[in-house]
């Protein structure tokens, strides 16, 4: 065999060789990739389906923007999000609620939607098209989250899990007294029905909801009181009704 022929085959081996080491290394990245990556997913799944498996409620904090996901058998936060809450002119509403209603509205209200039984209006937590709106008070009155938190928080919490609200120095009525009128909604508006219910005078729902019901209860206490014929109640009232506020 002349030296040419076996120079010619010598690098022939040579490019072979080449070749299947390449496709070795690359063949087990590719395989310890997947596996790396199976692992984190397999993490992230049992981490998941553990907190889907506890008592868990949730706190809300409108003036932190913060959203705590609770196991109440041991009082530890397991998760935590910032969250967009109402505006001033819709404020979200305070108190104790439970989801009731999980569904994928779109559009403006993300891709996720957990519904609460506030009585006196639609309100729920849900995802958003504005991003740059979390953090702030933004929205009508609902919760606010990045998508990927609430397909997160949606995946993890059930139908009937409790929620408390919390906002203000004041409790339910948040950052101080206001008038209310016929129509008004709001925590504020059901702290007053139950006053008045346990005064003798209101016998509706305690719904927070300022209907026929409430307004005759409120002009019965004046007119008892000898305070003037109003329909209203007025920043005096609370005082009179014996409503103050705890900071």
């Amino acid at each position: 065999m002349s030296k040419r022929n076996i120079r010619v085959i010598i690098g022939f081996l040579c490019i072979l060789a080449v070749l299947l080491i390449g496709d070795f290394i690359i063949t087990n990245m590719n395989t310890s990739s997947t596996k790396y990556k199976g692992a984190k997913l397999v993490e992230t799944y049992n981490e998941i389906d553990d907190l889907r498996k506890r008592n868990l409620s949730i706190l809300i904090e409108i003036d932190s923007k913060l959203l705590y996901l609770i196991d109440t058998d041991t009082n530890e936060v397991v998760k935590k999000y910032v969250v967009a809450t109402g505006k001033k002119e819709s404020p979200t509403p305070i108190g104790s609620f439970k989801i009731v209603h999980k569904g994928m509205w779109g559009e403006g209200f993300g891709t996720r939607w957990l519904g609460l039984n506030v009585p006196w209006g639609t309100y729920g937590i849900h995802g958003t098209t504005k991003p740059q709106s979390i953090g702030f008070n933004a929205s009508a009155g609902c919760i606010r989250m990045n998508n990927r938190d609430v397909e997160e928080l949606y995946s993890i919490v059930k139908l009937g899990t409790s929620i408390a609200i919390v906002g203000g120095p004041y409790g339910p009525f948040n950052h101080g007294f206001r008038v209310l009128m016929h129509g008004d909604r709001g925590a504020d508006v059901q702290e007053v029905q139950k006053r008045l219910r346990q005064l003798g005078y209101y016998h509706g729902a305690i719904d927070g909801i300022f209907g026929n019901g409430l307004r005759s209860a409120i002009l019965k206490f004046y007119a008892d009181n000898k305070l003037p014929k109003n329909d209203r109640v007025e920043l005096w009232t609370y005082e009179r009704l014996n409503i103050v506020l705890m900071d």
